[in-house]
């Protein structure tokens, strides 16, 4: 179903004076902030040279479109003229969008999160004019409350230091400055080995949540690249514990509120350790990596509920997050004009309406409604519900004394009230696209195709790509960060290299055509010159043409997406194995010693990390088959393969006898590869030894201990 274009742009006249600089920008975020009263400028040199001018501090807030608490400081600090009075008359006001500009929020985090123990968004930071920091703080009232300053008295008391301790201040920012800059930089430890996974399995372990699934306790998110490693270490030891909490796991979350039961997708993350009351924004990095996470949980397990999950994430964002020109946009807010998570939220009655008395009865044993309300943020009395679930759908049909509708019956009453909420207001779409986001979707949806063998998300996958591939390039070839508005801007970050040359890996494993490898190639080439640090190894998040702050930064932590670090770690061991160029091998050891240090003190939080040494350490294999695309032999042999969980497998294709073919070049060593017989077949090695070619896909099987 299409759906009108939703977006957070103020619908005035650009010249009106009652907008703020940041009606110029093409950021969704920043532009529902033109319209405050506070004197906002963009990040860029006029704020600075503005504040050294005048002599004054910058108060710097960074957050991003569907951040609930962003909207809330923006609604009672930023909209209020009191408080703009004062952020005017005492600083210079520069705000940020998290999302454009990742560099920026990293190390203004890293700051907030040394100085405070904490972070998250909104992100409110005091500098210097030198952009050097000296105060950081997350989401900060109007008024002083219950031992938390506000704004009103925080304003005057920093003014007020400014003038007389100006001295003071700017030796706290430099001492600050500093000690970032003197973060991590530890010495080789080795190449790391296995050690490191089976701790980081049993780290995970302990924190895991038998009742519930997940780790920790609320508020709980989504942990992708830990269930993702999981998998592998499970396929690698064949330890049960580690499939039974990927499995506990994806099986409540597919249960609870934090998916939406009527639309599908997930929401970010959920405030209780139950995943029942979600924070209702919906990310599109989260759909690609629970997308991920789901189909290949499906290919070790073929249980076809993560089939049915992954395919109804894909179907909420083709639908909902994919623009006209057929890349995907890069959120949903968690608030409508009715207020957070109203769009998703049922009274009893509302349900009756659409469904009639008797199919309610069976929606509220189904979604657990009840009359007064099971939404516990909403306060007592309202009646709200946020649907979710406590056990599968029986795959009878209801009869009389039956306690939950069967599977037919459940989709008729969700599609019911699918139609009847779409009839709500909706939540604002951010919609500007993404470099990194799309990689990862687009690797997700490619991934998908093959193991669901669904030519429509191929399709959706190699759409985004080219929108990519043509419209966020710059004159070089390198990419842009963002597109919105028909433009493209903000030179690419470490993320957007890694995730979509993952993706072009992805699409190449899928398709088989070598033009993907060939440019994930180029792209990989092009990141390793601008990103890579040739005296100690990894990545910089940034490029050594771009804008450098007080310190050039190396991100490994995964957390809610993985690190640029350990992707490209992952995407130099399988292009060294899908092209036998050892710089890639090369590359990726140093990578691998030089954030051994870090991983060592905890592997839990580098579960990206390691699912990328999984794969270094092997074993793995390389599998080439030769023979005609459309032949019966050759897809016989391809569908084997497909039908198996195989992380460690690597797969090349060429056709027979063609002696221009790309893969010549991309992989000289597969040259002299032929069919046998006239028949497909495969090749198969693993480490440094190669097996007998062979024409049956049974014995590429056991070759590789599959079978």
């Amino acid at each position: 179903m299409m759906r009108e274009k939703r977006s957070s742009n103020p619908s005035a006249d650009a010249h009106d004076p009652d907008y703020n600089r940041l009606i110029h920008e093409k950021s969704p975020y920043l532009l529902q902030h033109a319209r405050n009263p506070v004197d906002w400028y963009p990040w860029g040199s006029d704020a600075f040279t503005r504040a050294k001018t005048e002599d004054k501090p910058v108060f710097l807030s960074i957050g991003y479109s569907t951040c609930h608490w962003c909207h809330v400081m923006a609604h009672e600090s930023f909209e209020d003229h009191d408080v703009a009075a004062l952020l005017n008359r005492d600083f210079i006001c520069i705000k940020v969008d998290r999302e454009e500009r990742p560099d920026i929020d990293s190390t203004y985090m890293a700051v907030c999160q040394m100085m405070t123990g904490q972070g998250g968004w909104p992100l409110n930071v005091i500098l210097t004019p030198e952009k050097k920091p000296f105060f950081a703080g997350t989401y900060i009232p109007k008024k002083s409350r219950f031992g938390t300053m506000g704004l009103m008295d925080l304003i005057p008391r920093i003014s007020g230091l400014w003038h007389n301790q100006q001295k003071d201040l700017v030796a706290t920012a430099d001492a600050i400055t500093a000690a970032l800059q003197k973060l991590p930089d530890s010495p080789s430890a080795g190449t790391p080995g296995s050690s490191l996974l089976n701790q980081g399995y049993e780290e995970l372990s302990q924190r895991f949540d038998p009742e519930s699934g997940g780790f920790g306790r609320a508020p709980k998110f989504p942990v992708p690249c830990s269930l993702l490693f999981l998998l592998r270490f499970w396929k690698r030891t064949g330890t049960t514990g580690s499939l039974t909490m990927v499995e506990k796991t994806l099986h409540e979350m597919r249960l609870g509120g934090i998916y939406d039961q009527v639309g599908f997708g997930f929401h970010r993350y959920s405030t209780d350790a139950q995943w029942r009351i979600p924070h209702f924004e919906k990310m599109l990095y989260d759909q690609a990596l629970l997308v991920m996470a789901y189909t290949e949980a499906y290919q070790a397990t073929h249980n076809p509920e993560y089939r049915t999950t992954a395919e109804e994430i894909i179907s909420y964002a083709v639908r909902d997050l994919k623009s006209a020109d057929g890349a995907f946009n890069s959120a949903e807010d968690a608030d409508s004009s009715e207020g957070e998570g109203s769009f998703y939220l049922w009274t009893e009655h509302e349900i009756e309406t659409v469904l009639g008395k008797d199919d309610a009865r069976l929606a509220a044993r189904l979604f657990n409604v009840t009359q007064s309300g099971n939404y516990q943020e909403s306060g007592s009395g309202t009646g709200q519900n946020i649907l979710y679930r406590t056990n599968t759908v029986s795959r009878k049909l209801p009869v009389p004394g039956i306690s939950a509708p069967g599977l037919e019956y459940a989709e008729s009453i969700r599609s019911r009230l699918f139609r009847a909420r779409s009839q709500r207001s909706r939540p604002a779409l951010d919609d500007k696209v993404l470099a990194d986001g799309n990689g990862l979707f687009i690797a997700a949806l490619a991934q998908a195709a093959r193991t669901f063998r669904n030519e429509g998300y191929l399709m959706n996958a190699e759409k985004a790509m080219a929108f990519i591939l043509t419209r966020m390039r710059d004159s070089k070839g390198g990419l842009m960060h963002r597109y919105r508005d028909n433009e493209g801007a903000i030179p690419g970050f470490g993320d957007d290299y890694a995730f979509m040359v993952k993706a072009l890996i992805e699409l190449y494993e899928s398709t088989f055509n070598p033009d993907y490898l060939r440019t994930a190639i180029d792209l990989n080439t092009g990141f390793l010159a601008h990103f890579w640090d040739d005296d100690k190894g990894g990545f910089f998040s940034t490029s050594d043409d771009a804008e450098i702050l007080f310190v050039r930064k190396k991100d490994l932590y995964d957390g809610a997406v993985p690190s640029c670090n350990s992707v490209a770690f992952e995407n130099l061991v399988r292009l060294a194995h899908l092209t036998g160029n050892s710089l890639f091998d090369e590359r990726a050891a140093e990578l691998s010693c030089y954030f051994s240090p870090a991983v060592h003190e905890s592997p839990s939080a580098y579960s990206g990390f390691l699912y990328a040494l999984d794969l270094a350490l092997g074993p793995s294999y390389d599998v080439v088959i030769v023979g005609e695309r459309q032949a019966e032999d050759t897809r016989e042999m391809l569908e084997a393969l497909g039908k198996y969980y195989l992380p460690h497998v690597m797969i090349l294709y060429r056709p027979p006898g063609e002696s221009d073919y790309p893969l010549n070049t991309i992989s000289p060593f597969t040259i002299n590869m032929s069919p046998v017989g006239g028949k497909a077949t495969a090749y198969v090695c693993s480490g440094t030894t190669c097996a007998i070619p062979t024409t049956d896909p049974q014995k590429v099987l056991e070759l590789m201990g599959v079978i």
